[in-house]
């Protein structure tokens, strides 16, 4: 379930709104002073909706100026009654995902949230790969441990992408030599034994089955 954080001084509309996000599924936390949403950064918020206008002295753009130095990928949608081109540029430039004005359908509210969050979500979660609690981002080349990340050498994570996206597929020494160090290594497949030590050292919760007198697997 995709968590959204909206943010809307107009107690009447703040209302209607979530109701309209929480039939579609979403979980939504709502705020009416820029001061509450800034102390709620660093909880998981996947999509912040954002009145510029606020009831304290705290703008949606001072908002999102406090989201980007924490997270510079949660996408931002801005919703004002301010219908300038200055003013949707100034939160392009902040790194905003989309701006709707005042007075707009609840509906389309609903629509532009279902594409952002599946355009963006969708094209991440191709990327990423899930084992126990780890997450490996392939784009980045990175391993998290509960938001810790796990510094892994290139064969490392070479050989650690291999096994997750072949789960249960044995591979012999010379079948890992050959994909992970590719035809330029010449030498002892014993090589093999010392990676796959070292990558069960630095990730513990690894269920690499040895297969004695050939190779390795990931259960």
């Amino acid at each position: 379930m995709y968590t959204i954080c909206y943010v809307e001084d107009e107690e009447d509309l703040a209302s209607l709104i979530k109701v309209y996000l929480e039939k579609e599924g979403y979980q939504v936390v709502s705020f009416s002073k820029g001061s509450d949403a800034i102390q709620y950064i660093g909880n998981k918020v996947d999509i912040w909706i954002l009145d510029i206008m606020l009831e304290d002295d705290i703008n949606g753009y001072d908002i999102i100026k406090e989201i980007r130095k924490e997270d510079d990928t949660v996408p931002v949608v801005f919703t004002s009654a301010r219908d300038q081109d200055l003013d949707k540029i100034l939160g392009l430039e902040l790194g905003s995902d989309d701006y709707i004005a005042k007075p707009f359908s609840p509906k389309e509210l609903v629509l532009r949230i279902n594409n952002i969050l599946k355009r963006i979500y969708k094209e991440n979660d191709k990327n990423m790969v899930n084992y126990q609690d780890y997450l490996i981002d392939l784009n980045k080349r990175i391993v998290l441990d509960e938001k810790k990340e796990i510094k892994l050498t290139t064969l490392e994570f070479d050989l650690l992408v291999l096994l997750v996206s072949n789960m249960g597929k044995s591979f012999s020494r010379e079948e890992i030599l050959n994909l992970v160090w590719s035809d330029d290594y010449f030498g002892s497949d014993r090589v093999v034994d010392d990676l796959v030590r070292r990558l069960r050292k630095k990730m513990k919760k690894l269920n690499i089955n040895t297969i004695y007198g050939y190779g390795y697997r990931l259960l």
